[in-house]
């Protein structure tokens, strides 16, 4: 699990990588929460997702967004924060040229900024995220969206409550053949502090069941960037 330091739009972005099992490794970026909330890389949700990615043999990397940790920079709304969840992929995909596809997974605000890269790279096959902020910024950017995942959301999120989630994405538009599942984590909150085991659980059973099918989708096709 080295630290990495990826020369990043504002400067240095401080990073943990492990790299693939295989050649043909798979990637996994990991993107966390709100900078001014005390999101960090290493926020119990963020280490969670990146454990999981790592012992399934992808190239994981997490990272501190611009003026988190050591990355330098300041916050910037979302557009600067897009921006460097763009260029610690394009990282990862330097090292990794035979990636099959990529994968992003994303808690509160790195869920909308995770979102929005998939929505521009078409090598991103999955998603996974988690209480996803639909009551503070426009998902209105999906659309359509172009490739299945998951949104897990605490039946007590307080501060996103689930219902928002629900009216939101429950409007929006896919391409056809693809699943936005969402699933309701029942007693959690919107940090699932007391509740990590069960989303542990549901993202592996999640990875378990849609991984095959887009491994089988991608097989024959050649790397995309």
């Amino acid at each position: 699990m080295p630290d990495v330091i990826i020369p990043g739009p504002e400067g240095r972005l401080e990073g943990r990588y492990a790299p693939g099992e295989a050649d043909n490794s798979p990637i996994a970026l990991i993107c966390h929460a709100h900078p001014l909330g005390g999101g960090n890389m290493e926020n119990h949700t963020s280490v969670m997702m990146y454990d999981i990615f790592r012992k399934r043999g992808f190239a994981t990397l997490r990272f501190n967004f611009r003026g988190v940790g050591r990355s330098q920079g300041s916050y910037d709304q979302g557009l600067g924060e897009l921006s460097d969840a763009a260029t610690a992929l394009d990282w990862v995909q330097a090292y990794n040229n035979n990636a099959p596809f990529s994968w992003v997974a994303g808690h509160s605000f790195g869920a909308w900024v995770g979102m929005q890269l998939l929505m521009r790279r078409p090598e991103v096959a999955g998603f996974i995220s988690v209480a996803p902020p639909t009551n503070m910024y426009d998902f209105n950017f999906l659309a359509p969206c172009p490739a299945s995942g998951i949104i897990l959301h605490g039946s007590e999120d307080k501060i996103v409550p689930y219902d928002d989630m629900e009216r939101m994405m429950s409007k929006v538009r896919v391409q056809k053949g693809i699943e936005i599942e969402r699933e309701e984590v029942p007693g959690a909150g919107h940090m699932f502090s007391s509740h990590l085991e069960e989303l542990e659980k549901r993202i592996e059973a999640y990875l378990d069941k849609r991984l095959p099918i887009v491994i089988e989708e991608r097989k024959n096709q050649r790397p995309r960037r």
